[in-house]
């Protein structure tokens, strides 16, 4: 989809970037969502780290970027970002958390491009998208 939408500043995005978004919690899918569609991104989002791997692996187009959130029920989300980089290996990942700082990441193989920490606000994420996927 290539259509261009204005955001309340009236700039016009592409829409053509996909985020993919993985929490177990629906109300911050929500809330992700709500924060980053006025930017002019596609936002999917997914409630398990399984269903979201199952739709990467099939993507077109591939995300340009995941937002995950670290605790996950099943699988944490280093986890599924280095089962993700297995298919893409430069794929863009955000790695999310408000139960583990980034110290998680001290001796992880598989690092994230960026860590925020939960609660964070919704200027915190536009800008932290917007630098990952600056062009």
């Amino acid at each position: 989809m290539n259509e261009a939408v204005a955001n309340r500043s009236g700039r016009a995005h592409s829409r053509e970037k996909v985020i993919f978004v993985v929490d177990d919690e629906a109300l911050l899918l929500e809330l992700v969502s709500v924060i980053l569609e006025p930017c002019g991104y596609h936002i999917k989002t997914f409630h398990d780290p399984e269903s979201a791997l199952r739709a990467y692996a099939s993507a077109q187009p591939e995300p340009a970027l995941i937002i995950t959130d670290y605790a996950m029920h099943t699988m944490n989300g280093l986890e599924l970002l280095a089962a993700c980089r297995r298919i893409q290996p430069r794929q863009k990942a955000l790695l999310v958390s408000g139960t583990v700082g980034p110290e998680v990441l001290d001796h992880a193989p598989c690092q994230p491009d960026r860590f925020l920490s939960k609660p964070y606000q919704a200027k915190q994420l536009i800008v932290a998208v917007k630098s990952l996927l600056a062009d």
